[in-house]
């Protein structure tokens, strides 16, 4: 195990028992040097913390999709709930409105919507006007 560590041979060494749960057992070897069982034991420690990286990557990955699921189907069961009772408002809206008025109302009686609101468009003339002044020695 320790020639395939030397030789940054992972795949070798897991093989040989770098995962193993008995790893400290079968770690020590009556030729390796305490400085030798040392790197395999780092070697081990860093490979379980990558593994646990890449899992905490997986779940992370799965929880995202899960959660993109989640909220396009939220959106979908929206939308519908929200074409569903646009519909019923626009069916009792002309159920309403086909008892009190007119049907057909000519242009001029009815109501024109300004194109700004009145907040927009009171700091459009503020701005008009303090062009005007600029324009004017």
């Amino acid at each position: 195990m320790a020639r395939a560590l030397a030789d940054d041979d992972l795949d070798r060494a897991i093989a040989l028992g770098l995962l193993d749960p008995d790893f400290d057992a079968a770690c020590v070897c009556a030729a390796c040097a305490p400085a030798c069982a040392q790197r395999s034991r780092h070697a081990r420690q860093a490979r379980l913390r990558a593994l646990a990286a890449r899992e905490r990557y997986r779940a992370r990955d799965r929880r995202l999709q899960r959660r993109a699921e989640e909220r396009t189907a939220q959106r979908a069961a929206a939308s519908v709930r929200t074409a569903a009772e646009t519909s019923a408002d626009d069916t009792a809206a002309d159920a309403a409105t086909a008892s009190t008025e007119p049907p057909n109302l000519p242009a001029a009686e009815t109501a024109p919507r300004p194109a700004l609101p009145s907040a927009a468009a009171a700091a459009l003339a503020r701005a008009k006007a303090k062009a005007a002044q600029r324009g004017t020695p």
